[in-house]
């Protein structure tokens, strides 16, 4: 089978992704979101805000949340695949309409590792990612690993990352012929490239000055994937190499933000528009000011990435149904959920996921597990004792009638909502409601 003329085929459909572009070559200012989690009531909270526009969703795992070992989400690429697919089910949205993407994938996981050992793992988590159905792939080969020669503190050669980039490629592109011949319909894998952006799980503090990608090093990140891409016999698919991560001037930390200023990156901006065929993707976009959003998807910035934001969301609204269930059962003999209590002991007794992004002293870093922008609460959620406390919360909650005075004092964007009947007071549908009005950002920039 000639495999050349059947992308060529393929990817000259009106795909979604290449919808996007064509747009945004055209000057019109149309984007997506990517929606970065594991977390399933912010999965359901993204698909209710869109099941009835009928509009495609992207859903993203990183390769330390989720590979062929289960990460620290506990899932494998099928694992993450079924767990959505499952909550597609419940919520009654289509299939068809999950992009699934993998986000850094290489070999950061086993970076520790000499090249030939961390390399082999990369692939097989590629191989994986492309056997379960996901289409969008994030390749990421730019963490030094434990063999690899020179200053340590200097970033690794970029020949090396584009050469070990062409590799998981490669595999990438087996995995999906392998697919193809058991179903006909299956889409080709798309490609991002580039890194200027943290490894996952986000930085430590704003405390430098965020760099801004410069135009000459894009540039040589596009020249040298596309001479590997071919000098790996992948010419046939550089033409799905859709988008290069880039920085431009978006970041966050435990307590800080840099907001975006458009001033900074005008020359990118303006070349990204002489580009045919790629755009730019952004990671860190969490906690931007919806004009901030809408004007990054103005000057070319079309993929939009965002997680902790929205997990921190949720926190808030569980944090406020919790305050909310403390004011209508004290001094009543009922047992209570103590959530927040509950996801602080479990923080501490496991240290591993927050203890190097928090820094002062005892009070601030108390303060930091609680509230902070990096959200690493968030790997929390799923702990047994966390869980158990959730249910006796949202039992408590609902064996009552929440008063209207207590929701506008703890959640008064809900409270707005549900005194005219747009929304119900169940605790659920509060915390998604909650979530929904962050990606409401992302979708009105977007588009």
């Amino acid at each position: 089978m000639n495999w050349e003329i059947l992308e060529v085929i393929i990817v000259s459909k009106n795909s979604f992704f290449n919808q996007i572009i064509n747009y945004q070559k055209q000057g019109i200012p149309k984007g997506v979101y990517s929606i970065c989690t594991a977390n399933e009531i912010v999965i359901e909270a993204a698909m209710e805000m869109e099941i009835e526009n009928n509009n495609y969703i992207l859903i993203e795992s990183t390769c330390n949340q989720v590979n062929q070992f289960g990460g620290y989400s506990g899932m494998t690429p099928f694992g993450f695949r079924d767990f959505v697919f499952k909550i597609a089910e419940k919520i009654g949205f289509p299939s068809d309409k999950i992009i699934l993407g993998g986000d850094h994938l290489g070999p950061n996981p086993w970076k520790e590792d000499n090249a030939s050992v961390a390399m082999e793992k990369a692939c097989q988590l590629i191989n994986n990612y492309i056997e379960a159905g996901y289409t969008k792939i994030h390749v990421d080969t730019s963490m030094r690993l434990a063999d690899d020669n020179s200053d340590k503190t200097e970033s690794l050669v970029p020949e090396i990352i584009a050469s070990r980039g062409a590799r998981l490629a490669t595999v990438a592109e087996s995995a999906f012929r392998r697919l193809k011949q058991k179903d006909s319909l299956v889409e080709p894998p798309v490609y991002v490239i580039g890194t200027e952006v943290p490894v996952p799980g986000g930085i430590v503090s704003t405390e430098k000055k965020t760099e801004i990608t410069k135009v000459e090093d894009f540039k040589k990140t596009i020249s040298l994937f596309k001479k590997q891409f071919f000098d790996n016999k992948l010419g046939y698919s550089w033409n799905r190499v859709i988008a290069v991560v880039v920085q431009p001037g978006v970041e966050f930390s435990a307590c800080s933000i840099d907001n975006y200023d458009r001033s900074n990156s005008i020359e990118l901006s303006n070349y990204i528009k002489k580009i045919p065929g790629i755009v730019f993707e952004v990671h860190s976009t969490d906690y931007q000011e919806p004009e901030s959003l809408k004007q990054l998807v103005e000057d070319g910035f079309t993929i939009l990435k965002v997680g902790p934001a929205l997990t921190f969301a949720m926190r808030e609204a569980f944090f406020s149904l919790n305050m909310i269930e403390k004011e209508l059962f004290k001094n009543k003999d009922v047992h209570l959920s103590e959530l927040m209590n509950t996801i602080d002991r479990a923080m501490l007794n496991n240290p591993s996921n927050w203890n190097e992004y928090y820094k002062g002293d005892v009070r601030e870093i108390e303060l930091a597990r609680k509230y902070s922008f990096s959200d690493r609460l968030r790997y929390y959620w799923a702990v047994p004792e966390v869980r158990d406390s959730i249910q006796i919360l949202f039992n408590n909650l609902r064996r009552t009638e929440i008063p209207l005075t207590l929701l506008s004092q703890y959640m008064p964007e809900q409270y707005k909502k549900v005194k005219v009947g747009l929304l119900n007071k169940d605790p659920r549908v509060l915390i998604r409601d909650r979530i929904i009005s962050v990606l409401e950002n992302y979708k009105k920039a977007v588009n």
